[in-house]
């Protein structure tokens, strides 16, 4: 397919095939807001091409700024360069970014030959800066073009990576050997001066001393770029491969980011499972890297000084590292392609992607790397200047809130108040009074909050049933002070715990043999039953390491403490992760060392399922609840959930203000895009985001195009009676009533006789549509539908909505091919489910009895002005969450081009012009209202038997 270019507002816009007109504005309009340094909101239904409109109109944005600034850096330096201009007639004007602002303060009286001569200086300095900037540029455009064109530099990669193989092989080889002998032999007098001693290549002495010295080589100058994300990994290879395939595919210089996770392509790290278990082994291994290589052993008689190198990362190698950069600036690639390329290149993906973020043009990353100011930092990302771009924003608020809102559980206080006093009791004599003092007061704190749950860190949390229950909002000072620590600076404890990394040393430590780093180790019972354990591991007798009564004698019991660290004193509080890998024989021994304790078999996990996984040390996760904490006591509140046991309860931060996170990325960026399919009602982001965030309104900028079907392929209606003169008001009060969804069973029924094919109905939440599917089934209705339509229902499983919606589609087009008395199939989904892909409305935050909704909306009310004639910000919050929620599952109808669907509303407060005022622009106005079901089912009728006719 041949790309064309199209002009649409006097710019060029690259484009795979001819595109439609909302493309063209869509492209314009961008390219506006980039170039005026905006902040855009950016509507296209989806099937309207939004991701290739996003891609060329940027790129074409990002191709006409270096362009321009090249050509101005020329200009200034053949200005300095040139003779006539030295020391005569006017200095060249600095590019606007470097120029001093009008409201620059002078000092006074300064005479004007240092005035010229500071301003000379500048101008050196600028000059100098772009011919550094010139000569690296250079450097990278060509070594990308050395290793474009020149093939062999490839294949010498591949060889040298070959014989690093090959080496590490034989070595590994040799120190098996010497591991099998049964130790040195003794030396005679004198002999020990003809043993060779332990050789290092220059090449290894200097890999040996970390990669302080090379990373100079790696890192570069940040250079104008764009940063996209999105929600999932899936969507952001989605958008890597319409990159691939838009006419910026080729020169583009794209960077992908991801997890550990996603990246690591180090076998013994990756099969750990918990992402925060291969985060932690990852760092330990980096950290090795930059330490100590080695530790002397005691010097024994008749023995050589040994050193023994500790494990680093093989895939973190500067020169491999190197290559793979310049080979992800190569190529466009998504994440499976990097991976792959890491393997091949034996260099880590998950560094070598963020050591390529200073020159890449493009860089492509989810969500929580860009809004987490500590993720970014970690990332190496740096927003000054630079363009964001947000898809599938719809969501973005509750986003922000939910990766800065934490939530601790009564079992992970008590757990990490055990390893943390374990640890003190432990090396407590050993470290600086500082040091005891932090841990003291973490001890305190934790204490502090399990008490104002009820509990008592001195008991097993499973075993401790509360007084009260229910839930508990205050605000955070209210919390800290009811806790007892309003007088402790969690500032300080805060930055102690960064830098201290407190929290890695009282897990069970990755240091040690690769067998042993994942031992888990429960609690040892403070009198062990006399029943000695059955085995005999490792020929010894079956009471070998036991005191008199069968207990662990405490020689062997000391030395596995010091070996593996510190384990929590309420072993049946950790219930297996569905993450934890099978033990291992020796494994099996540790735990069979303990009496009445067992291997808990792994829950098999569900293949694609989102798993919740608990962190490697509970204190890790409170650190971020600690951090919470110190949010402005106006923008968060601590919610305290009691539920019946310790275990089950909960102290919950709930961040309620999202701009005070948002404003950093505003103010930094050079313009930020806000783009989605359905983003109406836009008052939110306007009034709880950017507004809070200190946006001027005339910096927001709002587009929203039409659809690219034609008007008559779409029929939007708003019910608001059913057959039997039934109002429909789904309200909470409301809806349960049995008259409520018999009336909405009638108008299902009459839809299904109509309608061919498929029909999805939404609910408002799983609950409710158990509810109404039992009342359905004891009804009768359920039968009465199954005889036009097989029934299917949304799985709240992520793994199991392909299959369904597979066996769905089948289903349709089995009927239309088959003809007889079952026409298609019938979906029951939830709005802000699986299929509508929108906000999830949970059995609790679909009413408006949430604590934390109502705290939210009495929030909003308290902070955001109130126009004359509007309602509360309050009420106007649950309108936008359910408003935003229905436009997703409505963008769930059309398609493509061609496509045509009908959309029912059931519900008379559709037709309120507020209401419909929130609904998607392009069915805006071809809404219509039906106050009577007999006219609504009549242009039903007629609509699907002309589409059908013609179809």
């Amino acid at each position: 397919m041949a790309d064309k270019t199209e002009e649409a507002g006097g710019v060029h816009f690259p484009f795979p095939f001819t595109p439609y007109a909302i493309q063209k504005d869509f492209m314009a309009a961008l390219y506006q807001v980039l170039e005026a340094g905006k902040i855009g909101i950016f509507e296209s239904p989806t099937g309207t091409g939004k991701s290739l409109s996003l891609i060329c109109g940027a790129l074409s944005w990002l191709r006409d700024f270096e362009q321009k600034k090249q050509e101005e850096e020329e200009r200034l330096l053949e200005a300095r360069a040139d003779p006539l201009n030295d020391g005569k007639g006017q200095a060249p004007c600095p590019p606007p970014s470097c120029q001093q602002s009008p409201g620059s303060p002078r000092a006074a009286g300064e005479p004007d030959w240092v005035t010229q001569f500071v301003q000379k200086k500048e101008e050196r300095e600028l000059v100098d800066r772009l011919k550094e900037g010139q000569v690296r540029r250079k450097k990278r455009e060509e070594r990308l073009r050395q290793i474009r064109h020149n093939a062999s530099l490839k294949f010498a990669a591949k060889r040298m990576r070959q014989e690093d193989e090959e080496t590490e092989r034989l070595l590994r080889l040799s120190r098996e050997m010497l591991a099998a002998g049964t130790g040195p032999e003794q030396l005679a007098w004198g002999e020990d001066e003809l043993v060779l001693a332990e050789y290092e290549s220059d090449e290894e002495k200097g890999s040996a001393s970390g990669l302080d010295a090379d990373e100079d080589d790696l890192e570069e100058e940040h250079v104008t770029k764009i940063y996209y994300c999105s929600r999932t990994h899936s969507q952001l290879a989605q958008f890597v491969h319409e990159v691939q395939k838009s006419p910026f595919g080729k020169d583009t210089r794209l960077v992908s980011l991801g997890s550990r996770q996603n990246l690591c392509v180090n076998e013994d790290v990756r099969k750990l499972g918990s992402v925060q278990l291969i985060n932690d082994r990852c760092v330990e291994l980096q950290r090795s890297k930059h330490e100590k290589k080695s530790v002397v052993e005691e010097e024994k008689p008749g023995r050589r000084r040994r050193l023994e190198p500790r494990a680093t990362c093989p895939f973190y190698n500067h020169k491999q590292l190197q290559l793979l950069r310049d080979e992800v600036l190569l190529e466009v690639k998504d994440i499976e392609q990097l991976v792959a390329l890491g393997k091949e290149a034996r260099a880590c993906p998950y560094y070598g992607s963020r050591f390529a973020i200073p020159a890449a043009q493009l860089v492509v990353l989810p969500y929580q790397i860009l809004l987490h100011a500590a993720a970014r930092q970690a990332a190496g990302i740096r927003l000054q200047g630079q363009v964001v771009v947000i898809d599938e924003a719809h969501n973005l608020i509750d986003t922000i809130t939910g990766i800065h809102s934490v939530e601790v559980s009564g079992s992970q206080l008590c757990q990490a108040h055990s390893q943390l006093l374990q640890y003190m009791e432990r090396y407590g004599k050993r470290l600086k009074a500082k040091n005891l003092m932090y841990i003291k007061q973490i001890l305190y704190v934790l204490e502090k909050f399990v008490t104002v749950l009820g509990g008592n860190v001195k008991q097993s949390p499973n075993t401790q049933s509360l007084s009260q229950a229910g839930t508990e909002l205050k605000t955070v000072s209210d919390f800290l002070f009811e806790s007892q620590i309003d007088n402790i600076n969690l500032f300080k404890v805060k930055r102690y715990c960064e830098k201290s990394m407190v929290s890695r040393k009282v897990r069970v430590p990755l240091r040690g043999p690769p067998l042993l780093s994942s031992v888990r180790l429960f609690s040892w019972p403070a009198e062990p039953p006399n029943a000695l354990s059955p085995c005999s591991p490792c020929g010894s007798s079956p009471g070998a390491g036991r005191g008199p009564s069968g207990s662990l004698s405490q020689p062997l019991l000391s030395s596995l403490s010091q070996l593996f660290g510190f384990t929590e004193r309420y072993g049946a509080v950790l219930a297996p992760s569905r993450e934890q890998p099978k033990l291992s024989g020796f494994q099996h021994f540790l735990q069979s060392l303990q009496p009445g304790v067992t291997a808990a078999p792994a829950a098999p996990a569900e293949e694609g399922e989102d798993r919740a996984l608990r962190p490697a040390s509970p204190l890790m996760h409170i650190e971020g609840f600690l951090a919470a904490l110190t949010t402005a006591n106006q923008d968060g509140r601590v919610i305290l959930s009691r539920q019946g046991s310790l275990s089950q309860s909960s102290l919950k931060f709930l961040l309620l203000n999202p701009a005070v996170h948002f404003a950093q990325v505003v103010k930094e960026c050079r313009a930020v895009v806000l783009a989605g399919g359905t983003m109406q009602p836009v008052s939110d982001f306007r009034e709880q985001l950017l507004a809070c965030a200190g946006v001027e309104a005339e910096r927001v900028v709002e587009f929203s195009c039409g659809h690219v079907i034609p008007a008559d392929n779409i029929l939007p209606l708003v019910i608001c009676s059913g057959p039997s003169n039934q109002q429909l008001e789904f309200t909470y009060q409301k809806r349960e009533l049995p008259q409520m969804m018999d009336e909405t069973g009638r108008i299902l029924c009459n839809l299904c006789n109509v309608v061919p094919g498929g029909v999805v109905c939404f609910f408002p939440s799983y609950a409710y549509q158990r509810q109404v599917h039992a009342h359905w089934d004891k009804s009768g209705l359920l039968a009465r539908l199954a005889v036009r339509k097989k029934i299917f229902q949304e799985p709240q499983r992520v793994n199991q909505v392909e299959q369904v919606l597979l066996e769905y589609s089948r289903c349709i087009q089995h009927c239309g091919q088959a003809g007889g008395m079952v026409t298609g199939a019938l979906m029951f989904s939830v709005v802000g489910g699986k299929l509508s892909e929108g906000i999830n409305f949970s059995d609790n935050l679909g009413r408006i009895r949430s604590a934390e909704l109502q705290e939210k909306m009495a929030y909003l009310d308290q902070t955001l002005p109130r126009a004359p004639g509007q309602v509360p910000p309050g009420k106007a919050l649950v309108e936008n969450l359910c408003m935003k929620a229905v436009n997703q599952s409505i963008g769930r109808a059309i398609r493509h081009q061609k496509d045509f669907a009908s959309i029912v509303l059931l519900d008379q407060r559709y037709a309120r012009p507020p209401i419909l005022a929130k609904l998607p622009a392009w069915i805006r106005d071809r809404v219509q209202v039906k106050a009577t079901f007999g006219p609504a089912f009549a242009a039903l009728r007629k609509f699907h038997r002309e589409k059908s006719g013609s179809s």
